[in-house]
């Protein structure tokens, strides 16, 4: 199997071109691929190919073989990957995916894509479609208990669930301990993504990232987006925020005048290459 690596900020994923592969089991290769130690090494295994809705279709497999319904950067890379590889001479793309079809801009310096900037959707607030069980139609600020510490947590669908957390500083949390129970307590049915964000000003914010079926990452865009729409919610910040991810900065905008999240980052090849599977 062909296959290319790429990262947006460090969170890196495996890339596959369906138009010229067939791929069988998934969920099985996005584990034997994803491994660090045996494997090619990433957050986990995307799959490029043809839409009936839009210009191409991404399937989304997370290092432990559970899917994925929407990666913020992932899908950039995915922009640059057909791209630069000639399956589109397209500037603007829509992409299918399983929480909708997104639509990317491409920033294109001579041949090749140096930046993304992607329409994320309308952030999804009721608790009952994030999904979070909670007795109130949203949940901003709830109570959430963790190894018998109370935490706060604001609730936030970008296409997949996310519980924000605020703390004082993201430096010192025990994310490995942490994250998983989290990520497996009873009040999120589907799992969820957990943010610990560090509000550094109104217009700045540091998030460490926990993601569902992928443990601690990088960086995580649909993460950057919840992150800044719980902090417009909490009037910490204001709608345009830089964030600052452990791999890098995510430019992003909750839209006043329509109501989308936008976000823009970077996009990266690491190398090309072939694998048994």
């Amino acid at each position: 199997m062909y296959f290319t690596k790429m990262h947006g900020l460090g969170n890196d994923y495996v890339y596959v071109n369906c138009f010229a592969e067939y791929i069988r089991e998934p969920e099985r290769i996005a584990r034997q691929i994803s491994d660090r130690h045996f494997g090619v090494g990433s957050d986990g295994l995307i799959l490029i190919g043809p839409s009936k809705k839009a210009d191409f279709k991404m399937e989304i497999y997370n290092a432990d073989g559970s899917r994925a319904e929407m990666c913020g950067n992932g899908i950039r890379c995915l922009a640059k990957y057909v791209y630069e590889h000639k399956l589109t001479d397209k500037k603007e793309l829509l992409v299918e995916t399983l929480a909708g079809i997104r639509r990317l801009w491409l920033r294109v310096s001579g041949e090749q894509v140096e930046e993304v900037t992607v329409d994320m959707g309308y952030p999804i607030l009721q608790a009952d479609k994030i999904p979070i069980i909670s007795e109130n139609s949203r949940v901003v600020q709830e109570k959430i208990t963790i190894h018998q510490t109370e935490y706060r947590m604001t609730g936030v669908s970008m296409g997949n669930p996310h519980a924000v957390v605020y703390v004082k500083r993201v430096k010192g949390i025990d994310l490995e301990r942490m994250g998983p129970e989290f990520e497996y307590h009873g009040r999120f049915p589907k799992r969820v993504n957990v943010e610990f964000a560090e509000v550094t000003d109104r217009n700045n914010i540091k998030v460490r990232v926990w993601e569902r079926g992928a443990g601690e990452t990088m960086a995580c865009g649909t993460g950057a987006c919840a992150s800044v729409v719980a902090s417009v919610l909490n009037d910490l910040t204001e709608r345009q925020v830089t964030v600052k991810l452990k791999g890098g900065e995510l430019t992003v905008l909750w839209s006043e005048k329509d109501g989308k999240v936008y976000m823009t980052g970077p996009a990266v090849t690491v190398y090309d290459g072939e694998i048994r599977v």
